[in-house]
């Protein structure tokens, strides 16, 4: 059966609302938000009492909480940020970022979140030098609110020098229906600075998400990042774009996706080799199930001097009617680069399960040991506290999502 492709013509924004556009915070501490809310911030990595540099939460278009507590790292909401960060009296000017990683005109997504004035979302700010002793934390949560529209804008700058370890998880409650996430994020990342990022998302099967991301990498500067997203969506789609234009600058990221039901994903990533030295690499790893459809897209675009890059994409499918589609493109325009792809789409090889289950094992824990094994994914881009932070995340929402 060949399914029928869902693109942006599908929505029409008209169809959602926004609501509890209240600007006071609704927490005055980790310890005043909700048990049912905390469980939810859980299945997305988000522990409410661990150590942290920091914690947002916002709920619909209303930030309800915003705690910093690391000197030098600044965290607060937008609209806040905007009115602190205005140019006066030799402040950051943050004018000078908004809106320049991602084009507020780059479809009618990004037009919206610029038309809308109530947009809210998370500023980070690292200062020169400064680093995360704990991941920062926040949460985009869609509260129970029919045919809601979150719009949700973020900025992150690096200054030189500075580490910036983030963790943020996207959900939705349960009695969420047919709801829409629109979220633009912007990141800076300064000369020698250095970002890890994992985004964790687990919305409802009604639910439908369109983030937009641009990323700015100066000389030296490193950003990596894992993107996590295991339960049922209706439709999701994302391409983070990259643009590496610093000497020696590098991007890691690995997308990891569980897709079940009728989902429907199209995600991927872009990245632009402008400087010198600057490499990137691209990874994906899809389990297909049910008739969900994945389309698994990855693009490097070669541009400067001895740049390399690399697109690896591999993609199980555990249902005969799931599909997952496999798109790597590599552009060179300069003759001194290096970039590679490769891809794999299959089922499980039936010779590994056979040897698995000659072992002991009987056929249902043979296939879970192999997608267990196909889920190790490499953390090592991360720092060492984060990348077992990482780890743990996954085999939370793994097992939850897959019993």
């Amino acid at each position: 059966m060949i399914k029928k492709k869902k693109d942006n013509k599908d929505i029409d924004l008209n169809e959602y609302k926004i609501e509890n556009l209240e600007t006071n915070q609704t927490y005055d501490s980790e310890q005043e938000i909700p048990v049912e809310l905390k469980e939810s911030m859980k299945k997305v990595g988000i522990e409410v009492d661990s150590d942290k540099s920091g914690i947002f939460l916002q709920s619909g278009n209303k930030p309800d909480l915003c705690v910093s507590k690391v000197q030098g790292i600044e965290l607060m909401p937008l609209k806040e940020a905007l009115k602190k960060f205005d140019g006066s009296n030799g402040k950051l000017n943050l004018q000078n970022y908004f809106w320049k990683a991602v084009a507020s005109d780059k479809d009618k997504f990004t037009a919206e979140a610029a038309i809308n004035e109530i947009t809210d979302g998370y500023f980070i700010h690292a200062l020169a030098g400064k680093k995360t002793v704990f991941p920062l934390q926040s949460c985009l949560f869609i509260p129970p609110l029919p045919g809601l529209k979150q719009v949700v804008h973020n900025i992150i700058i690096a200054e030189p020098g500075s580490q910036l370890d983030i963790i943020t998880g996207c959900t939705a409650h349960t009695g969420a229906k047919s709801a829409i996430h629109l979220g633009v994020s912007e990141f800076y990342v300064k000369k020698d600075a250095k970002v890890s990022f994992t985004m964790v998302h687990n919305w409802t099967e009604s639910t439908k998400v369109r983030p937009r991301t641009g990323i700015v990498l100066e000389e030296n500067a490193k950003f990596s990042n894992f993107y996590v997203v295991m339960s049922e969506v209706k439709n999701l789609q994302t391409n983070p774009v990259i643009k590496l234009i610093g000497k020696n600058a590098s991007y890691f990221g690995q997308t990891l996706i569980y897709a079940k039901g009728e989902s429907y994903y199209d995600t991927g990533a872009t990245a632009h080799l402008i400087g010198e030295g600057s490499k990137a690499e691209i990874i994906s790893r899809v389990l297909a199930v049910d008739n969900s459809h994945v389309i698994a897209r990855g693009k490097i675009i070669g541009d400067g001097k001895n740049v390399t890059g690399h697109i690896d994409c591999s993609a199980l499918l555990l249902s005969p009617n799931a599909r997952v589609d496999s798109i790597p493109e590599i552009n060179a325009q300069n003759p001194e680069v290096s970039l590679t792809h490769e891809a794999s789409v299959g089922k499980i090889s039936d010779d590994h399960i056979e040897y698995l289950m000659s072992r002991g094992l009987t056929e249902d824990e043979a296939i879970n040991l192999i997608v267990s094994g196909f889920l190790d994914v490499d953390t090592s881009p991360l720092p060492p506290s984060l990348a077992e932070e990482t780890k743990k995340i996954i085999d939370i929402v793994s097992r939850s999502e897959m019993g």
